[in-house]
C-alpha cells in the first residue's frame, strides 16, 4: 500500500493518517481474531483496557507482536523500522549520562553535594533493587505493584519533573529537582541559554550618558574601568616590531605626556609558543626586549578602535552598530543624542553593551557593514532614522524662524560650535547662518512641520514661515524644524544621504546638531509653568464652551429619557446616547484647545517645542492650558464603580458628563478629587495595556524570527528558504530595497524633474 502511494506521488503523511483513521474502525484483530476493547490513557503513565489496568510488561508484549508483523506495516504507523520500533517505547534499560554532565561539588564544609540527576538515578536504582528483591522473595502482588508504580514515578520525574498530574520530586530542603527536560526547555535551558546565546569575553556594560560633542559614529568609553581592561590583539611582524616594543615598554599604566589625557598600554603578551605573559610595571622592559615576530600584543583600547555597541531589546538591525572608540574620563558610556532613536535609548538609567572586535576580518566587516553612517536610512521605510532631536530642533527652529538678525559675534559663536571655518559678515540672518553648513548643490522645496494646512498655499510668502525652499545650498524661505532634520522625518537628511552618500550625511548630522545647540545657547530658551498661562478672556471662553457642551449632553439625556433620541442604525438606544455624548465631549476638548492655542503665540516656549516638533504636541498644550477632556476605559466613558453610579459623590443613574469621567479642569489649574480618580482609571488602562502588548509582541517576534531565519534573498533576486523552495520570485514583489526607495516607490520622478529644471 505504502509503495503504491509513494509511486503515485501522493502525500505520504496524509495517506498514513487515512490508514490510521480506517484501522481505528476495525472491531477485531485481523491476525488472531480477538475483539478489540477500548483503551483509555489515564495521564500521566497508566493505560487501561476495558477497565483493566495494563502493566508495562503487557504493553511491551503487545507492541512486540505488532513488530513481528511485516516492517512495511510499521511504515503505515509512521515508524522507520531501522531506527525506531514500537516495543522500544517501553524502556527496559535506562541510558545513564556520564559523570561530566552531572558533576558533584565539594561544599565549604568539605561535604560532597551530588547533582540532581545523580540523586534521581540513585532513587531509580534503589527502588529497582527493592522491586527485584520483593519479586524474588515472593512478596504479595499488591506490594510489587506499588513498587512498580514508584519506579515508574522516579523514571518519569527523571525525564521531566514538571509532568502534569505528578507531584514533583524534591530535595529535603523542599526545592524541586532540575531533571533532564528542565535542562533543555525554555529560556534558561541548554538550547536558548547555552547554544543560541552564550556569555562572552571582550565586552563591557554600563550606564549611558549624553554627549553632544562627540560624533554620531563615536562612543565615549570610560578610561579606567573599560579602556584599560579590554584589549585588542595585535600580531607582531617585522614591520611593526619596534612600535610594539615601545608599546610593551609602557606597561599597563603608562603616564601620558603633558597635554595628553590618555595613552594605551599593554596588559598581556602571548608568545609565539602560546605562553601568556602578564605585563607589569616590573617586567615590561624585559618582556619588550624578548618580543619577537609571531607574538601577539594585547593592547588597551585607544581612540579610533572599532567596537560594536548594542542596546537590548535588539528588535531591528540598528540595535547593534559599529562605533569608534573615544576614551573619556568617568564611568559611563557617552552617546551622541542623534543616535538615540535607532537604539530607542534614553538617559533615565539605560545600560548598553560594548563588544571589542578581536580580528582584522571582524573589524573590516563591521566598518563596511555596521558603521552608524551606513544605517542613517532605515530599511523599514527608507527615511532617516538618525537625526536631530529635542534641543537640536528647537535651536535650528529659533535660528531660522522668520528673519532674525545676528551680530558677527553671535554668528561666529554659533558657527564655531558647528565647526565652520570661513568668513562671517558683520550682520547675518539665521537662514544665512544655517546655509553655511548646507552642501552647495542642494535644491529642495517642501512644507515644514509648522505648516497649518491653509486652503491656498502662499509658498514663499507663508505667514508661518513653513514653506522651505533651498536653492543652490542657500536657505531662501522656511524655518528648519522636525520635518527637515528630525529623526524619522528629516527630509533634508534623507536627501543628503541619497544624493551625496552616507559620509556627507553623517557630517551634516554632526554639524546641524551642534549648530542647533550653539543657536539655542546663544539665543536662550527656557520653559516654565507660566508658559501654560492664558488670559482671563480665554478662560471665560473655555468655561462658556464647556457649559455649552454640558447643556448639550443634558439635552441628549433628556431626549433619551423621553424616548425621542434618534437611533443610529445597528446600535441600541444606550449605545447611540453614549456615542453622541462621546462626540460632544471630544468636540468640547478640541474647541477649548483651539481657544488656548489662539492665545498662546510663537513667543511661547511650549508652542515653539510643539510647532517645531521638538517635543510634545498642541494637544498636550491644550490639555495643560484648556481642559483635559473625557477619560475613557476600553474606548467608552467610565461606567464601572458602585451600583448605578461611578462614585458615591453622584446621584444614582446620573449619565451626565462629570459623573462619567469628563475632566473639565486643565492640568495647570489642577484636577478635583473625582476628576483625579477618573483620570487615574484612564491612565491605569494605558499602563496595563503597554505591559501586555510588550510581552505579546516579544513572543510574537520570537516566533517570527524562528520561523523566518532560514529565508534569504538569493543572488538572482528571489527569496528562498535554505531547502530551496521559492517564497517570492522577486523580493517584495517589486525588487526594491526600502533603503534605496523613494517613499515606497522605486524612483522619485518629481524630485528628478525638479533637479533637472534647477540645473
Amino acid at each position: 500500500l505504502y509503495k503504491l502511494a509513494t509511486k503515485k506521488g501522493e502525500n505520504t503523511s496524509a495517506f498514513i493518517k487515512e490508514v490510521v483513521k480506517r484501522t481505528g474502525k476495525v472491531a477485531n484483530c485481523p491476525h488472531c481474531g480477538r475483539e478489540k476493547l477500548q483503551i483509555e490513557f489515564d495521564k500521566p503513565t497508566t493505560f487501561r483496557e476495558g477497565g483493566h489496568k495494563m502493566t508495562p510488561s503487557e504493553v511491551r508484549e503487545w507492541l512486540e507482536k505488532v513488530s513481528e508483523v511485516l516492517d512495511d506495516d510499521l511504515i503505515l504507523l509512521d515508524f522507520d523500522p531501522k531506527s525506531a520500533r514500537p516495543e522500544w517505547m517501553v524502556l527496559t534499560v535506562l541510558p545513564v549520562p556520564p559523570v561530566t554532565t552531572r558533576p558533584s561539588i565539594t561544599l565549604e564544609t568539605g561535604e560532597r553535594s551530588e547533582d540532581d540527576l545523580t540523586h534521581k538515578l540513585v532513587d531509580i536504582i534503589r527502588i529497582n533493587q527493592r522491586l527485584q528483591e520483593n519479586r524474588d522473595a515472593g512478596a504479595p502482588q499488591l506490594i510489587v505493584e506499588d513498587l512498580w508504580e514508584l519506579l515508574q514515578y522516579h523514571v518519569t520525574t527523571y525525564f521531566d519533573n514538571q509532568t502534569t498530574g505528578i507531584p514533583p520530586a524534591r530535595h529535603r530542603s523542599g526545592r524541586a529537582l532540575k531533571t533532564l527536560a528542565q535542562r533543555l526547555k525554555g529560556k534558561e535551558g541548554r538550547f536558548r541559554s547555552n547554544l543560541s546565546g552564550k556569555r562572552i569575553n571582550f565586552s563591557a556594560r554600563t550606564v549611558i550618558s549624553p554627549d553632544p560633542n562627540i560624533s554620531i559614529n563615536e562612543v565615549g568609553v570610560p578610561m579606567e574601568e573599560v579602556a584599560k581592561e579590554l584589549t585588542v590583539p595585535i600580531r607582531v611582524t617585522p614591520h611593526n616590531l619596534e612600535e610594539m616594543k615601545e608599546l610593551v615598554r609602557r606597561g599597563p599604566n603608562p603616564k601620558p605626556p603633558a597635554g595628553v589625557v590618555y595613552i594605551p598600554g599593554v596588559n598581556y603578551v602571548i608568545r609565539a609558543d602560546g605562553r601568556r605573559i602578564k605585563v607589569t610595571e616590573e617586567n615590561a622592559v624585559n618582556v619588550a626586549e624578548h618580543l619577537e615576530p609571531g607574538a601577539i600584543v594585547e593592547r588597551q583600547l585607544q581612540d579610533g578602535d572599532i567596537v560594536l555597541f548594542n542596546r537590548q531589546p535588539s528588535l531591528h538591525r540598528m540595535s547593534m552598530m559599529a562605533h569608534k572608540v573615544k576614551v573619556l574620563p568617568y564611568k559611563t558610556f557617552r552617546l551622541n543624542l542623534a543616535v538615540c532613536p535607532p537604539y530607542n535609548a534614553d538617559f533615565d538609567g539605560d545600560e548598553m553593551n560594548m563588544h571589542v572586535l578581536q580580528s582584522e576580518e571582524a573589524r573590516a566587516e563591521a566598518e563596511i557593514l555596521m558603521k552608524v553612517q551606513e544605517h542613517i536610512l532605515s530599511p523599514r521605510f527608507g527615511g532617516a532614522i538618525i537625526g536631530a532631536i529635542h534641543d537640536h530642533i528647537s535651536g535650528c527652529f529659533l535660528l531660522t524662524y522668520k528673519n532674525k538678525i545676528f551680530s558677527k559675534d553671535d554668528a561666529t559663536r554659533i558657527l564655531a560650535k558647528a565647526g565652520y571655518i570661513g568668513k562671517v559678515k558683520e550682520k547675518m540672518t539665521g537662514k544665512e547662518i544655517f546655509s553655511k553648513i548646507l552642501p552647495k548643490e542642494i535644491n529642495l522645496e517642501y512644507k515644514a512641520k509648522a505648516c497649518m494646512g491653509c486652503k491656498e498655499c502662499l509658498k514663499e510668502k507663508c505667514e508661518y514661515d513653513a514653506y522651505v525652499k533651498i536653492k543652490n545650498g542657500k536657505l531662501i524661505t522656511g524655518a528648519i524644524d522636525e520635518k527637515s532634520i528630525g529623526s524619522f522625518k528629516g527630509e533634508l537628511i534623507e536627501y543628503i544621504a541619497r544624493k551625496f552618500g552616507n559620509e556627507r550625511a553623517k557630517d551634516f548630522i554632526d554639524k546641524v546638531t551642534k549648530l542647533g545647540i550653539g543657536a539655542i545657547m546663544t539665543i536662550g530658551f527656557t520653559t516654565g509653568i507660566d508658559d501654560e498661562d492664558i488670559p482671563e478672556e480665554a478662560q471665560l471662553k473655555i468655561r462658556d464652551q464647556l457649559e455649552k457642551a454640558k447643556e448639550k449632553i443634558h439635552q441628549l439625556i433628556e431626549a433619551y429619557n423621553r424616548g425621542e433620541l434618534e437611533q443610529i442604525p445597528g446600535r441600541s438606544l444606550e449605545e447611540t446616547l453614549e456615542r453622541n455624548i462621546m462626540s460632544v465631549t471630544g468636540k468640547a476638548r478640541d474647541h477649548t484647545g483651539e481657544i488656548a492655542s489662539k492665545h498662546l503665540g510663537m513667543d511661547n516656549s511650549a508652542v515653539i517645542m510643539a510647532r517645531s516638533g521638538a517635543r510634545g504636541s498642541m494637544l498636550n498644550l491644550s490639555q495643560m492650558a484648556g481642559c483635559v477632556g473625557q477619560q475613557a476605559v476600553r474606548g467608552e466613558r467610565i461606567y464601572r464603580g458602585y451600583r448605578n453610579r461611578t462614585l458615591p459623590h453622584f446621584k444614582k443613574g446620573d449619565l451626565g458628563a462629570e459623573a462619567k469621567g469628563f475632566v473639565s479642569s486643565s492640568y495647570k489649574k489642577g484636577l478635583n478629587p473625582t476628576e483625579y480618580f477618573f483620570h487615574s482609571m484612564g491612565g491605569r488602562e494605558g499602563l496595563v495595556d503597554t505591559a501586555v502588548r510588550t510581552s505579546r509582541s516579544g513572543y510574537m517576534q520570537r516566533r517570527l524570527v524562528n520561523a523566518l531565519e532560514n529565508i534569504k534573498v538569493e543572488e538572482d533576486g528571489s527569496v528562498r528558504a535554505t531547502t530551496g523552495e521559492v517564497i517570492q520570485f522577486v523580493y517584495g514583489e517589486d525588487g526594491v530595497d526600502p533603503m534605496k526607495s523613494a517613499k515606497g516607490k522605486a524612483v522619485d520622478v518629481d524630485l528628478i524633474l525638479k533637479e533637472v529644471q534647477n540645473e
